[in-house]
C-alpha cells in the first residue's frame, strides 16, 4: 500500500498502541468542513470532474506552487491566464508533467493527502511516478465517468456533515440558491469575506464599493451608507446558510475609531491612492465594524492575519489572485488587537477565531489571550502549517496556556476536493498521536483522551462555528 496503517503514529509501541485506540472511534466520524475554497458550482450542477488534472493539479495550489519552483511553467499545467493567453489544454500532458515530477513532494503534506486520495478512492498501490502515469491517468479517468464519481456522491461517501465555501459580497450565491433549491440534502453554506470591499489595496476597490451599493440599494458612497451596505449583505449570506464571516487582512490591527474620524479616513481610502497607512488604518477599523456587526447578527469572525498577498507580482499579473505566492509574515497581536478586545473581548456571545503563519506568536500571544478573553478561539494552523509538524506544534505550544476547548479543532483550507478527508484524516492521527503521549506520560487519563479527540475530530468546530 502507498499509504501505511500507522502513518503518523508515535515510533514507540506503548504510545502507538494508545494513539490506535484513541483513533478508532474518531476515524469514520462526519466530518466538519467550516472553511474552505471549494466550488459552490460542483455541488450545484453535480457534472462529473473532467479529467485527473482538473481534479488534483489544475485548482490547487499547493500542487502547482511546488512545481513552479522548480521551474514548471504554470502555462504548462494549464492554469489560465489573466490575458487569455495560450495554455496547456492536453489534460494527459498536465498529467505527465505532475507524474514525473511527483518525486517534489515527499516529505510534505500534500503528498500525504495524495496519497490518501489515491489509495482510497481509487485503489492504488503503487507509487505515482513517470512510469505509473498513464496507469494513474487512466484508472482515475474511467472512474471520475461513474456516477459514484460526481460531486454529490463524493460528498456523501466522504461523509460530510457540512461544508462552508467563500464568497465575496458581490457575489449573488447562485451557486448556493441552485443546491438549495434542488432539493439535496447535501449542506453547502457560504461564508462572508468582504476583503473585495473593505481592503482598500483590493484590486478594483473603488468599483467593487460602488457595485457593493448597487447591490444593497444602499449610498456606498458615505459611512453610514457603505456600513448599512455590509449589514444587508450579511443578513443575505445568512440567508442562504452563512454562520461566520472570514477576514484575510496582512495584519491583526484592529482600531476603534469615532464616527467622524471613522468617516475622514474613509473618504480618504475610497478617492484612490490612499497612503498605506490609511489603508491599514482602514483594516483595522473594519474588523472592528465586523466584530461589532457580529455581536448583532450572530455570525462569526474569522481573522487569517499575517499572510504578503501575492508576494509575486509576475505570477499575480499573469494569472491573479491566490497562486501559491501568499507569504508568511511576522504578526504581532497583543497590541493589534487591544482595541477591539477593549470592546468587545469580553463578550461571551460573541465568537472570535484567530489564525496565525507566525509560530512565534503562539505561546508568547494567542495562547495567553485566548486563554483569558471570552470571546477568542484559536483556528488551527493553516496555509504551510497545516502539517502534521504544523499541527503537533500548535497543540504543544497553546495547549498548556489556552487548553483544549479554546481551540476550534480542526478546519481544512482546501481548493482540491479530494483532499478533504485526507486532511482531517492527518489531523485526527496527528491529535491522536499527541494525546497518547499525555496518557502514556500520566498527563491525561485515557477515558479523558477519547473525549478530547472526539471533540477535536468533530465538537469544537461545530460548536465554534455555530453548525
Amino acid at each position: 500500500m502507498i499509504i501505511h496503517e500507522d502513518r503518523l503514529f508515535p515510533a514507540d509501541p506503548g504510545s502507538r498502541a494508545v494513539a490506535r485506540r484513541l483513533y478508532e472511534p474518531v476515524r469514520h466520524l462526519p466530518i466538519i468542513s467550516p472553511h474552505g475554497h471549494t466550488d459552490p458550482r460542483w455541488y450545484a450542477e453535480d457534472k462529473p470532474f473532467p479529467d485527473p488534472a482538473r481534479l488534483f493539479v489544475v485548482p490547487d495550489h499547493y500542487v502547482f506552487r511546488m512545481l513552479y519552483s522548480q521551474g514548471v511553467a504554470m502555462e504548462d499545467l494549464g492554469i489560465a491566464r489573466r490575458d487569455g493567453a495560450a495554455v496547456e489544454t492536453d489534460a494527459r500532458r498536465i498529467w505527465w508533467r505532475f507524474a514525473e515530477n511527483y518525486h517534489l513532494f515527499r516529505g510534505t503534506p500534500t503528498r500525504l493527502w495524495l496519497d490518501h486520495a489515491f489509495a482510497t478512492l481509487f485503489g492504488m498501490t503503487r507509487r505515482l511516478s513517470a512510469e505509473t502515469a498513464d496507469f494513474y491517468y487512466d484508472t482515475i479517468a474511467d472512474a471520475l465517468a461513474k456516477p459514484e464519481y460526481r460531486p454529490r456522491a463524493l460528498f456523501e461517501r466522504f461523509n460530510i456533515e457540512v461544508i462552508a465555501t467563500t464568497e465575496s459580497p458581490l457575489d449573488e450565491l447562485k451557486w448556493h440558491r441552485m443546491i438549495r433549491d434542488s432539493g439535496w440534502k447535501g449542506r453547502v453554506v457560504t461564508a462572508y469575506r468582504p476583503d473585495a470591499v473593505v481592503d482598500p489595496d483590493f484590486d478594483g476597490f473603488r468599483d467593487n464599493v460602488a457595485r457593493f451599493g448597487e447591490l444593497t440599494g444602499e449610498d456606498a458612497g458615505d459611512w453610514a451608507g457603505y456600513l448599512a451596505a455590509h449589514r444587508k449583505r450579511r443578513a443575505f449570506f445568512k440567508s442562504m446558510g452563512a454562520t461566520s464571516s472570514d477576514h484575510g487582512h496582512p495584519t491583526a490591527r484592529t482600531a476603534d475609531l469615532a464616527p467622524p474620524a471613522a468617516e475622514a479616513l474613509f473618504q480618504r481610502v475610497l478617492k484612490g491612492h490612499p497612503s498605506p497607512e490609511d489603508a491599514e488604518l482602514f483594516r483595522a477599523q473594519m474588523l472592528t465594524e465586523m466584530a461589532r456587526m457580529s455581536l448583532d447578527d450572530g455570525l462569526v469572525l474569522q481573522i487569517h492575519p499575517g499572510s504578503m498577498r501575492n508576494h509575486n507580482p509576475l505570477v499575480f499579473q499573469r494569472f491573479g489572485r491566490d497562486m501559491g505566492a501568499d507569504i508568511p509574515t511576522q504578526t504581532e497581536y497583543v497590541r493589534a488587537l487591544k482595541p477591539l478586545l477593549d470592546r468587545f473581548g469580553n463578550e461571551p456571545s460573541l465568537t472570535i477565531i484567530l489564525f496565525m503563519l507566525d509560530e512565534t506568536a503562539i505561546s508568547r500571544e494567542l495562547a495567553p489571550l485566548a486563554g483569558h478573553y471570552p470571546a477568542l478561539r484559536l483556528g488551527p494552523p493553516w496555509w504551510f502549517f497545516d502539517s502534521p509538524e504544523g499541527m503537533r506544534r500548535f497543540r504543544e505550544l497553546a495547549t498548556e496556556t489556552a487548553g483544549f476547548y479554546n481551540t476550534v479543532g480542526f478546519n481544512d483550507d482546501t481548493r482540491a476536493f479530494p483532499s478533504i478527508p485526507a486532511r482531517h484524516d492527518v489531523a485526527r492521527r496527528v491529535d491522536c498521536a499527541y494525546l497518547a503521549e499525555l496518557v502514556v506520560q500520566h498527563r491525561l487519563d485515557e477515558d479523558e483522551a477519547h473525549e478530547v479527540a472526539h471533540e477535536l475530530a468533530y465538537g469544537l468546530a461545530k460548536k465554534a462555528y455555530k453548525l
